[in-house]
């Protein structure tokens, strides 16, 4: 995966965490020559074009590029030319927080609301109280008697987590 220097442009880092050494090269495309076609962002970087549509087309879907179609002169067919939203990065990650949040609160929630039981066997899953009565407390997978699990560190975690991302989002 290509590395991303911290002085790069936050598209070019956002394309990156996306999708790797691919999506960087064509956010550093985009950047370059604004209103590129796919096949002269595939000339300017070396990549396949199959592989430049399908980055496009995640960026388009994920409103950090917009594409013009525009009749092409010398084909005569229609093509799409394709420029950076740079504007709408603060949004996009704005929204992949909200949603690691949501995440984070609605599991901490499941977490403290329920109580756990374990065999202690790593193969096996943890199992709510209800379900661990009607198994007489025992696994259903390994038959080893189940314990309550405490999670107490797993919900301090989350919250931990919320706190940095609820911090984070504020400033």
């Amino acid at each position: 995966m290509q590395s991303v220097d911290s002085n790069e442009d936050p598209f070019i880092k956002i394309a990156s965490l996306i999708g790797g050494d691919e999506y960087h090269q064509v956010a550093k495309a985009l950047l370059k020559t604004e209103d590129s076609t796919d096949e002269e962002i595939a000339l300017a970087t070396g990549l396949r074009i199959n592989i430049i549509r399908k980055v496009l087309y995640d960026l388009f879907g994920k409103a950090l590029i917009t594409g013009i179609r525009v009749k092409d002169e010398k084909k005569g067919w229609f093509v799409y030319r394709w420029r950076a939203k740079r504007d709408h990065v603060d949004n996009f990650i704005d929204n992949q927080k909200k949603k690691i949040l949501e995440r984070l609160q609605n599991r901490l929630e499941y977490e403290e609301s329920s109580e756990f039981y374990h065999c202690g066997n790593s193969a096996c899953d943890r199992i709510k109280f209800d379900y661990a009565i009607e198994l007489f407390f025992k696994c259903p997978n390994c038959k080893e008697p189940l314990n309550m699990v405490d999670n107490s560190k797993l919900k301090d975690a989350l919250r931990y987590k919320i706190e940095q991302l609820s911090t984070d989002s504020v400033r």
